[in-house]
C-alpha cells in the first residue's frame, strides 16, 4: 500500500456543494495505469486527476483525467480544479498564467479576479460543427421533439471533447426536460460523441442556462460542464458574431440535480474562448491504495 495526498474540489461552484466534485492525486509518480483507472473507479467521481510531472518544456505539470469508466484526453472542471488544488497545496505558485500538460497538449490556465475572489479560466480548445449523418441528426431531432428554438439550433460539435448541442426554445423548456437517457446514450454511441448539452436563453443574468447529460460515458447528468460550454461559446461566436452574447456571458448551470454552478465565458478580441470559474478546495486528506496494480 501507498499512501498519498489526496484532496477533493467543488468546481464552478458558486457556493460549497453547488459545483462538480473532483478528486485529486496530488502526486501520481509511480502510478500504473491499472491502479489510477480502478482508484477512479472507487472515487465514483464523474473525474479524478493525476497529477504528474511535465514532459512539454513549456508545461507546468502534467494531469491526467480519468472517468469511472475510461481515461479521457480532457476537460475543464478537471483541469481548473486541479489546477486549484496545486496552487491551494503550495505545489505551484498562483502565478497569472500557467500551463497544464494533458491529453490534447498543452493549454494556459489564467488566474483573475471576479467579484472578490480568485477565479481560474482555461483557454478552450477552438471549436467547430463536426460531420454527423442524416440518420444521426435525425436520431438527436427525435429526442428533443419540439423543443428546439428551431432545426438550424442543433449541431454536433467537436474540440477537445466531442458534443451535441441543442438550443432550447426557452428556459422553462429546458429546465422541465425529462431528459430520455437512454435515447441519448443511443445517439452518444451512434456519433461518438459524449452526449448532449442543451442550453437556452434566460433574458437575466446568469444570461444562459445548460444542461448536459454524457449518457455516452454513463452520466445521466452534469452538474457543470467547462467543455461542454466552451463548444456553446464556439458555435454562438461563430452563428451569431454580433449578438448579445458576443462580449462574454455567465451560465447556471445544475440546478435541476440539486447544484448551482456558475460558470463564465469570456472572448478575447481574437476570438479566443475562455472557460472559468471559482473552486473551493473541501477535503484536503491522505489515502491508500494499490499504486501499482
Amino acid at each position: 500500500m501507498t499512501r498519498f495526498a489526496y484532496w477533493q474540489m467543488d468546481v464552478f461552484a458558486a457556493r460549497r456543494g453547488g459545483g462538480n466534485p473532483l478528486g485529486v492525486v496530488l502526486d501520481a509518480r509511480g502510478w500504473s495505469d491499472r491502479a489510477m483507472q480502478s482508484f477512479a473507479r472507487w472515487t465514483n467521481l464523474v473525474e479524478t486527476t493525476f497529477v504528474l510531472p511535465a514532459e512539454d518544456p513549456d508545461a507546468d505539470y502534467r494531469v491526467r483525467m480519468f472517468t469511472p469508466g475510461r481515461e479521457i484526453p480532457f476537460a475543464a472542471h478537471p483541469s481548473l480544479g486541479t489546477a486549484q488544488a496545486l496552487i491551494d497545496a503550495g505545489r505551484l505558485p498562483q502565478a497569472q498564467v500557467l500551463h497544464q500538460q494533458c491529453g490534447i497538449g498543452t493549454i494556459p490556465i489564467r488566474h483573475a479576479a471576479v467579484d472578490g475572489e480568485d477565479w481560474l479560466f482555461l483557454r478552450s480548445p477552438p471549436g467547430q460543427v463536426a460531420p454527423a449523418s442524416d440518420g444521426q441528426r435525425r436520431l438527436a431531432e427525435h429526442l428533443l421533439q419540439d423543443r428546439l428554438r428551431s432545426p438550424g439550433h442543433l449541431a454536433c460539435m467537436q474540440g477537445g471533447r466531442r458534443w451535441w448541442i441543442a438550443e432550447f426554445a426557452s428556459e422553462a423548456a429546458l429546465r422541465e426536460w425529462r431528459a430520455p437517457v437512454a435515447a441519448i446514450a443511443e445517439l452518444a454511441e451512434a456519433s461518438d460523441t459524449l452526449g448532449l448539452c442543451g442550453f437556452a436563453r434566460t433574458g437575466s443574468t446568469p444570461q444562459l442556462a445548460v444542461r448536459a447529460f454524457p449518457a455516452g460515458v454513463g452520466i445521466a447528468e452534469d452538474p457543470a460542464s467547462g467543455a461542454a460550454n466552451g463548444l456553446i461559446a464556439s458555435w454562438l461566436a461563430q452563428s451569431e458574431p454580433e449578438g448579445d452574447l458576443a462580449g462574454g456571458y455567465r451560465v447556471s448551470q445544475g440546478r435541476e440535480i440539486g447544484h448551482d454552478a456558475l460558470i463564465e465565458i469570456g472572448y478575447d478580441a481574437d476570438g479566443t474562448i475562455w472557460v472559468g470559474g471559482h473552486s473551493h478546495t473541501i477535503v484536503r486528506g491522505e489515502a491508500e491504495w494499490e499504486i501499482d496494480g
